[in-house]
């Protein structure tokens, strides 16, 4: 049997189709589902943000956010944008379309995830601007943090204080902070 080859979609072809749950991603012409949010996730999902948006109205969280920018559209579990980035609609509302890489984009690593898939997602949005990328290993409670042109630092020391981007510097967490949310 003959199967004719697919033809990749474009990205803007891909914009265009129903959202799926979970999310789907556009990576290098390819349509990439993201895995179904199990309990651990979920904690940090929604502990993360809850935390982050306490601290002065300098950046916003946002959870499951599609980012579409340099050729991907990306939804990372938390990303976390400057107020003063923000796209808004005309009314001053905040927009439902980012175009813009996020300040700061965290992802969880869920079981079964491929940690290269989402260091890519990472990696690409430092390469845009992003200021800092966190990925969060819950099984070995870990924290492996990005920089732009730094190496990548593992932090899983339970006093560990977390880093920040600069415009966050306010906000405070540990490595065994994040992690006793899930002991809540």
């Amino acid at each position: 049997m003959v199967q004719t080859p697919t033809q990749k979609l474009t990205l803007e072809e891909f914009l265009q189709l129903p959202e799926t749950e979970p999310a789907s991603e556009y990576i290098d012409g390819n349509i990439i589902q993201k895995p179904m949010p199990q309990g651990e996730h979920s904690v940090l999902q929604t502990e993360l943000p809850s935390a982050i948006n306490l601290i002065e109205q300098i950046a916003r969280a946002f959870t499951e956010l599609r980012c579409t920018f340099g050729g991907r559209s990306v939804v990372p579990d938390v990303s976390v944008f400057l107020s003063n980035r923000i796209p808004r609609q005309e009314n001053g509302g905040v927009a439902n379309v980012f175009s813009i890489c996020p300040d700061w984009t965290i992802e969880i690593l869920s079981p079964n995830q491929s940690q290269t898939k989402v260091t890519k997602n990472i990696l690409h949005c430092l390469q845009y601007g992003t200021q800092m990328g966190w990925l969060i290993d819950s099984e070995e409670r870990s924290v492996f943090v990005y920089l732009p042109d730094k190496p990548i630092v593992i932090y899983d020391v339970a006093d560990t204080k977390l880093p920040v981007p600069e415009f966050a510097r306010d906000f405070h967490l540990t490595v065994e902070g994040l992690f006793n949310w899930l002991l809540e």
